[in-house]
Formats: C-alpha cells, sequence, structure tokens
C-alpha cells in the first residue's frame, strides 16, 4: 500500500511501515499543504494518509476522495510514542478499503 505521513509524524514512523511505500510530506514536496489541498494531492499518488490530526474527520469531506485516512492517537506524535501503535498500523492498513476513515491508538 501506499502510504503518506503527513507532517505532524515523525519520519522515522515511515520506516517501521514494513511492507508498504511509505513517504512523508517533506518528502514528495508538499510542505505547508492544508488539510483539503494534501488529500486531494495524496488521491492522485497514494492509498492511505496517516495522520495524527483527530479533527481532519470533521473538516474534510472525506467520502469524496479515493484515499483513505488513517489517525493516530498517542500520548504524542514522537516516534517512542507512535512506534507501539505500529503493529495496529499495520493491521489497518492490511484490510484498509478507499474513502475509510480509521482511529489507530487509545
Amino acid at each position: 500500500m501506499r502510504a503518506l505521513l503527513d507532517e505532524s509524524l515523525p519520519r522515522p514512523l515511515a520506516e517501521l511501515l514494513v511492507g508498504h511505500e511509505a513517504r512523508t510530506v517533506a518528502q514528495v514536496g508538499w510542505r505547508g499543504l492544508k488539510n483539503g489541498a494534501l488529500l486531494h494531492q495524496a488521491a492522485a499518488a497514494f492509498d492511505v494518509v496517516l495522520t495524527a490530526d483527530q479533527s481532519i474527520e470533521f473538516q474534510q469531506n472525506l467520502k469524496t476522495l479515493s484515499v483513505a485516512v488513517v489517525v493516530l492517537v498517542a500520548d504524542s506524535n514522537r516516534i517512542e510514542s507512535l512506534a507501539p501503535l505500529v503493529p495496529k498500523i499495520l493491521e489497518s492498513l492490511r484490510s484498509l478499503q478507499p474513502k475509510t476513515f480509521v482511529r489507530v491508538g487509545s
């Protein structure tokens, strides 16, 4: 699965998503894009966007896009807090469908 990590997530998280092509917003040159523009760009090149923005579900009409969204819920956006979520992230990516929204974490 082609996964895009938004600016709020640390780059090392991409390396932990074994078996998936994970890139960061910075790597693809989309730094500074607002959520709506980012999701539209991502829909053309990625299967899923991973974010820590818990309000994205309410700010965007995700059903109009072909991309899925996974929101990571942790104590912080540091890799130390997110790494324990990796098994559940990988599990959700295995069954994720386009236009779906999933929360992973507490």
